[in-house]
């Protein structure tokens, strides 16, 4: 179905025309040049998945360019798709303050955090801005994929022409009821939904729900593989700048400044582990995080871990540093283990990229983390709530490199086999050829394989309003 020919017939797409933010990538990527890291029969595999896809737009929305790692998936995503023939699109809502404290508070609220969400802010806000955002847009493709909640008030917008579903990077298992409700009706417009894990799945979504894990760019500069030298010379500058022996080891922490990702027990457990234990050589610990355009809370819960460690002289904060993916693709892998034990997580790209450096890990028994660090395999998991066990698996890398060597290897061969940015592009694709009818065969992703036919036929006719505008 070319739904750009049937918006164009009914006159409401002027081309070229849409006050969204539009991505142009700078960077060039080949298919081929993957080889080396999935070997060449995945390459191919792909390759031919993606042959009558030559032509068809891939649409994404969100709402930053900068920060997240939805953003950092779709700048490799969108040269990698081009250069395959796929006419891949990336545009972004805008926003004020106003507009991203309230999108903020539904990111923690359908993570079943409580925050009073007012009717002003639901309405008028939010709902404000997307009618600013929707008008004079016309977005097309032949899958468009609207990410999270910022921009999901566009999908009863009439605006959005094609194959359409909405992927949740979140864990909406248990969401606050009245956030979940006004949101609901607006995804349930989608011709599908994707999720990371079946138990993000909110309750009362009537679509078709696909499986989609997250997956890092072997090519970006930040997942390099560097060797020691280079990643020192790299970080030298900031050891210097910040008075750090790079002799002593380095316990990394590295995330946006959010609630889930509890930073704060990260350092409560450092500070036991160095009340509990005597080292040859005292261990740092050094935070590194950016903060994001769509996430006004961050300089707060920063500002509060800086007080909370404030005179110690271990800890280090390196905040929006310059040349920020080369720095942290160093750290990873020149720290001596990685620290992520939030607890609440979407996936948690941060822990795939320090897994690929061959770094020990430490991460916490929340969301995909668990998809990624298998206890006793390829990291250490612990409860994200006690100090104890945190503080314990820190000492545990520390008295037994052999053993954290041995698990982080093998942690590096388990983000090669499942989440490297190919497998991503191999399930998208698969979904463009199932809703473009190439494929009749239902993905074997699909997390609801028994939705029957006139549930889906349903999903259909609801693609189908936002392809002509109207009810009938």
């Amino acid at each position: 179905m070319d739904f750009r020919a049937q918006a164009d017939q009914l006159g409401r797409i002027p081309d070229g025309h849409t006050p969204l933010e539009t991505y142009e990538p700078e960077l060039t990527l080949e298919l081929d040049a993957y080889a080396p890291y999935i070997g060449n029969e995945r390459v191919e595999g792909l390759r031919r998945l993606a042959e009558p896809l030559q032509g068809k737009t891939w649409a994404h929305v969100n709402s930053t360019f900068a920060g997240g790692g939805v953003a950092e998936m779709l700048y490799s995503v969108i040269p990698l798709a081009r250069s395959m023939g796929i006419d891949a699109q990336w545009y972004c809502i805008r926003g004020d303050d106003a507009f991203f404290g309230v999108t903020k508070k539904f990111h923690n609220t359908l993570q079943g955090l409580t925050q009073y969400v007012s009717l002003e802010e639901l309405f008028d806000t939010y709902l404000g801005m997307t009618d600013r955002n929707a008008k004079d847009t016309y977005i097309y493709g032949d899958l468009v994929v609207v990410h999270d909640p910022q921009p999901v008030g566009l999908l009863n917008a009439g605006r959005i022409f094609g194959n359409v579903l909405w992927r949740c990077h979140i864990d909406t298992s248990n969401p606050d009821p009245v956030v979940w409700r006004f949101l609901r009706p607006y995804i349930n417009q989608a011709a599908g939904a994707i999720f990371t894990l079946p138990e993000y799945v909110g309750p009362g979504l009537n679509l078709p729900i696909y499986q989609v894990m997250p997956c890092i760019d072997p090519l970006a500069e930040k997942n390099r593989q560097y060797t020691d030298d280079e990643a020192l010379e790299i970080l030298g500058p900031l050891f210097n700048e910040h008075n750090i022996d790079p002799d002593r080891p380095i316990i990394a922490a590295i995330s946006r400044y959010d609630p889930h990702k509890n930073q704060t027990r990260i350092y409560e457990s450092f500070k036991k582990l160095k009340q509990e234990k005597q080292f040859k050589k005292q261990p740092y610990l050094i935070f590194i995080g950016n903060t994001a355009s769509d996430d006004p809370e961050g300089g707060q819960i920063l500002k509060m871990l800086r007080e909370s460690a404030d005179g110690d002289p271990d800890v280090r904060f390196w905040v929006n540093v310059e040349n920020n993916n080369q720095v942290v693709g160093a750290m990873m892998h020149f720290a001596e283990m990685f620290v992520h034990v939030s607890t609440k997580e979407g996936f948690g790209l941060v822990v795939t990229e320090a897994m690929w450096q061959g770094t020990p890990v430490i991460g916490s028994s929340a969301g995909g983390i668990t998809q990624q660090v298998i206890d006793g395999k390829t990291g250490y998991v612990v409860d994200p709530l006690s100090l104890q066990q945190i503080s314990h698996a820190m000492a545990r890398v520390l008295d037994k490199p052999d053993e954290a060597a041995a698990l982080a290897k093998q942690g590096q061969e388990h983000i090669r086999s499942n989440f490297l940015l190919p497998e991503l592009l191999r399930r998208y694709f698969t979904l463009m050829r199932y809703y473009l009818g190439i494929d009749d065969t239902i993905p074997e992703f699909r997390l609801n394989q028994d939705l029957t036919a006139d549930e889906w036929m349903q999903g259909f006719r609801r693609t189908s309003v936002l392809v002509n505008g109207t009810g009938k």
